[in-house]
């Protein structure tokens, strides 16, 4: 009996790690949601905190004292579709800074907060994208994630945040990787280096935003080296935004 529960229990494992969706479907299911989201604008208005050297940094850009393990300031991320975004962090008795990055372009006003960047670059590449049909889409973010490091057509299978995910890239820790929620098909982590080899990790965690939906996560983290620092909460949102150009 042993040996039965045995041998089933080997052939349900090998079944379920056998049958992972090659890259290019993933992506293109992944795309495939984002439209029927039929979104063009969105503005998001939250809470931002930073940790670690992140607290030395964001403090020198807004203003406010860094003698602290944590820092808090508030933050608005806008998204107009397609490929316009800007996130911005703001102290009420300090400076407001952004960064925006528009048709793959970035610009930074005030004194540039690492961490709010990256944040903006990725949710810009995954979560603002449009094109003529899904297959066109899926080719644009591949474009993107290799131009990352991250080779799209090598799939695996991974838990993050209590959720199984696809992984696209290699299955070594060290591999540059793009995480996407099985459920759902929504990104779920970007892991990357930058031209001066730091890596950053940026997570999407937690779909299910009453302010927002599913239009973007209730909450993003940036990790840089191993440690996170920052992180960004989803307070209140408008999914039919009226956003101005000159934002961008």
């Amino acid at each position: 009996m042993k040996r039965a529960l045995l041998v089933m229990g080997v052939l349900a494992s090998v079944s379920a790690g056998a049958y992972v969706l090659p890259g290019g479907s993933i992506l293109r299911r992944m795309m495939g949601a984002r439209e029927e989201l039929n979104l063009s604008a969105v503005k998001a208005d939250g809470s931002l905190s930073f940790y670690g050297p992140g607290v030395k940094e964001a403090g020198a850009a807004l203003g406010l004292p860094a003698d602290r393990p944590e820092l808090q300031a508030d933050g608005t991320m806008y998204l107009k579709v397609p490929g316009r975004c800007r996130f911005e962090a703001k102290a009420l008795e300090g400076n407001t800074v952004a960064t925006v990055v528009s048709g793959g372009r970035k610009r930074v006003e005030g004194t540039e907060i690492p961490a709010l960047t990256e944040a903006v670059q990725q949710v810009c590449a995954l979560l603002a994208v449009r094109a003529e049909s899904a297959v066109e889409g899926r080719e644009l973010v591949e474009t993107y994630l290799r131009s990352l490091g991250i080779e799209p057509r090598t799939t695996s299978l991974g838990r993050f945040g209590g959720e199984v995910a696809y992984v696209l890239g290699g299955a070594a820790e060290s591999k540059p990787q793009f995480w996407v929620y099985k459920e759902g098909f929504r990104p779920a982590r970007v892991r990357y280096k930058d031209g001066k080899g730091t890596a950053w990790d940026v997570r999407f965690l937690d779909y299910s935003s009453p302010a927002t939906g599913e239009t973007v996560p209730r909450t993003l983290e940036v990790w840089r080296g191993g440690e996170r620092v920052m992180r960004y909460t989803v307070l209140t949102g408008d999914t039919r935004a009226k956003l101005a150009d000159t934002l961008f």
